[in-house]
């Protein structure tokens, strides 16, 4: 296993991470994905541990909880052969007080997170969503007052617009407060919206990406095609509303540059998706999941090859697009790209 930098920080993460939403099973539909229990999880965990995959990501919404306390259980006796990535903010039920990052809010979920978890301290917890309310001064000084108690060991956020990003690096850079080294987002072959301005800043920043959902919301399994339309019965047919919109024919067509590839190296789809990532700017670990042994077996087979720059050519050419504006310009007219060089 290959071993990166995570942003500017002094951690160093997997190039594949171990995805939790399937642990537990409770929960609605977007908090949980699987159910895996105990028995289960420890198996996964012990498979990732062989192959070298030491930071598992969870969140205190995924399964209201059980997600972390199935992990807890799981890595137990072990935290040291760990690092556990957990994620807060989404809202943990309908009260005032159940959603959000503000200092009460934020200290009662840590706390309520190393519980679940069974430890006296996370690797990196990473805020899930923007919350607007929440003024970006007293959200740092609560991670700073964490991480002085060794709560906390690194923090970084998840699903934040880049303008809200670069002003909490300002205001940590003004104060002397924790910076976030990590960004998780969702990144794909079939969705590319974060090379517009979150890479761009990533780069500049020393900021890592977590990628999440790197097979395009399961669209990218290799389970569908051109020819072979999401079967019935499939939860394709359940999560669809919360996936990030892509034409049918876009992805075809990436799907079909895919299996080109995949015939060529003798690989699957899901692993030449997850490759292409891994190759790209900025990104220091890409989260797999797996709700049994074979899938994540599967998943694992994604490293320790690299697709060739051929390869990559015909895969970024199959999916790219256009971005929005103001970039759009930088592609299409040399002036402007010769002040904005692309950073791939």
């Amino acid at each position: 296993m290959e071993y990166r930098q995570l942003g500017f920080s002094g951690l160093r993460v997997p190039a594949l991470s171990f995805g939790t939403g399937t642990f537990g099973g409770k929960g609605p539909l977007f908090s949980a994905w699987g159910s895996s229990d105990t028995a289960e999880a420890r198996r996964l965990i012990d498979i990732c541990l062989e192959a070298g995959v030491n930071l598992f990501d969870t969140a205190d919404v995924y399964s209201s909880g059980a997600s972390e306390e199935v992990l807890g259980e799981a890595i137990r006796g072990r935290r040291d052969e760990v690092l556990i990535s957990t994620k807060t903010g989404l809202p943990m039920g309908n009260g005032p007080a159940d959603w959000g990052v503000s200092r009460s809010r934020l200290i009662a979920a840590v706390e309520a997170s190393l519980k679940r978890l069974g430890t006296d301290y996370i690797d990196l917890l990473q805020l899930h969503a923007l919350d607007a309310h929440t003024p970006v001064e007293e959200l740092l000084a609560t991670l700073d007052m964490l991480i002085a108690q060794g709560k906390l060991r690194h923090v970084g956020v998840s699903n934040y617009p880049g303008w809200q990003l670069m002003k909490a690096l300002a205001a940590a850079n003004r104060h002397g407060w924790p910076r976030f080294v990590a960004h998780q987002v969702y990144y794909s072959l079939i969705g590319r919206a974060y090379e517009a301005d979150l890479m761009p800043l990533a780069a500049d920043q020393g900021v890592g990406t977590l990628v999440w959902s790197p097979l395009g919301w399961g669209r990218l399994t290799g389970k569908i095609g051109r020819n072979r339309p999401v079967p019935p019965g499939s939860r394709l047919h359940d999560t669809e509303q919360f996936a990030p919109p892509v034409t049918e024919e876009h992805l075809y067509r990436v799907i079909d540059a895919i299996e080109a590839v995949a015939e060529e190296t003798g690989r699957t789809v899901p692993q030449v998706a997850i490759n292409w990532l891994l190759q790209r700017p900025t990104v220091s670990s890409v989260i797999i999941g797996a709700r049994n042994e074979e899938q994540l077996r599967q998943n694992l087979g994604a490293v320790g090859w690299s697709l060739t720059r051929e390869q990559m050519a015909a895969l970024d050419a199959a999916s790219d697009v256009l971005p929005p504006y103001p970039h759009t310009p930088y592609r299409q007219q040399e002036g402007f790209a010769r002040l904005n060089p692309p950073l791939v």
